[in-house]
């Protein structure tokens, strides 16, 4: 067993010493276990920050049973906050490791710090575990999941869209957009089953790809992504409108002035901030409700899409962006189209598909 990363200039947290609630016991171990299959013979970069040191702890806690070697780094004590690059320390430690997991609270303006480790989990294909903004609740809930079943909807939905050419999809509160989709990008499922092809959010519970091009209103009633979604939480009393046309944002509009210029703000950040980066449908049939958190949120069964950069590396699309924001809706109806006609997957939320 090796001991957690000492830092000179900083004293390292020993996430063996931290207590953390019985209750998230059973979620750290499908992190572990389900989801990474973490094995005896292997080393885990574990990241987290002072805000997450009791999840951290209970996952800490499932790689010791499990017996594998491992490294923790609490962020705070490496670098200020927000980071404006991953610490060295902890790139250096992803090389040596067959896996990771990112269980931190992010701030403003640290995508790019993300993005610096997940360039190394994609060069050495590693299997990593994507928990931005993980919280109790979501411990409690999204991560106590039935990932295989999760994992058997997904394979489902992945076949069907991968053989369409289209989708269309609205909603009560207003969305109709039409999705033009393009065989030259991929399409790919995280459902929470992580393996070294695509690193994967937890919980789990998506089959995404890079769109060819969106035209239509998508509504906003669930919530928006990153830095937004704990400042704004849930949107049902305030939606978000986002007009589309080829691929980028033309207009936006909302009651609350403020989230409506934040959110276009953020959109301009870059030349292709307003590019329609991600469409992709949630899976995870175990979350109920929106509770205000993305990571747990867009795995809400419907429809999200982003803002942003496309993940080139696994979808295929040649463009980036420097921002990725998502924006989740509710109760869709969903239907997959190609020359032969179309087929309704999905009506008021629900999946129509048998697994």
């Amino acid at each position: 067993m090796e001991d957690l990363v000492a830092h000179e200039a900083f004293p390292a947290i020993d996430l063996r010493a931290v207590p953390f609630p019985e209750e998230y016991v059973a979620g750290a171990h499908n992190a572990v276990t389900t989801c990474l299959r973490i094995q005896s013979e292997e080393k885990v970069t574990l990241i987290t920050d002072r805000s997450c040191l009791t999840i951290a702890a209970a996952l800490a806690s499932q790689l010791e049973v499990v017996g594998c070697a491992w490294n923790a780094f609490v962020l705070e004590e490496l670098s200020p906050r927000p980071l404006s690059g991953m610490p060295a320390a902890v790139l250096d430690d992803m090389e040596t490791s067959q896996a990771s997991i990112f269980a931190v609270e992010v701030q403003p303006n640290e995508l790019h710090s993300r993005m610096q480790m997940t360039d190394v989990v994609n060069r050495r294909r590693m299997r990593h575990a994507h928990m931005v903004n993980i919280t109790g609740e979501i411990m409690m809930q999204g991560m106590r999941a039935d990932f295989h079943e999760v994992d058997r909807l997904s394979q489902a939905v992945l076949e069907k869209v991968r053989a369409a050419t289209y989708v269309r999809a609205t909603t009560p509160a207003g969305t109709d957009i039409h999705v033009a989709l393009s065989p030259e990008y991929r399409w790919f499922k995280t459902s929470g089953i992580i393996s070294p092809e695509k690193w994967g959010n937890l919980p789990g519970g998506e089959c995404f790809t890079a769109p060819d091009e969106v035209n239509g209103v998508f509504v906003v009633d669930g919530v928006v992504g990153d830095f937004l979604c704990a400042r704004y939480g849930i949107l049902t009393k305030t939606p978000l409108m986002i007009h589309i046309e080829d691929n980028r944002i033309t207009r936006v509009a909302c009651d609350n002035k403020d989230l409506e210029r934040d959110f276009w703000n953020y959109t301009h950040t870059d030349a292709n901030s307003d590019r329609v980066g991600e469409f992709a449908i949630g899976t995870n049939i175990g979350v109920t409700r929106v509770i205000g958190n993305i990571l747990q949120d867009e795995k809400f069964p419907g429809v999200h899409i982003a803002f942003g950069d496309p993940y080139g590396a696994h979808t295929g699309a040649a463009w980036r962006s420097s921002t990725h924001i998502d924006v989740v809706g509710l109760r869709f109806n969903i239907w997959l189209g190609d020359a032969s006609g179309e087929e309704q997957i999905m009506q008021d939320g629900r999946f129509l598909l048998e697994t």
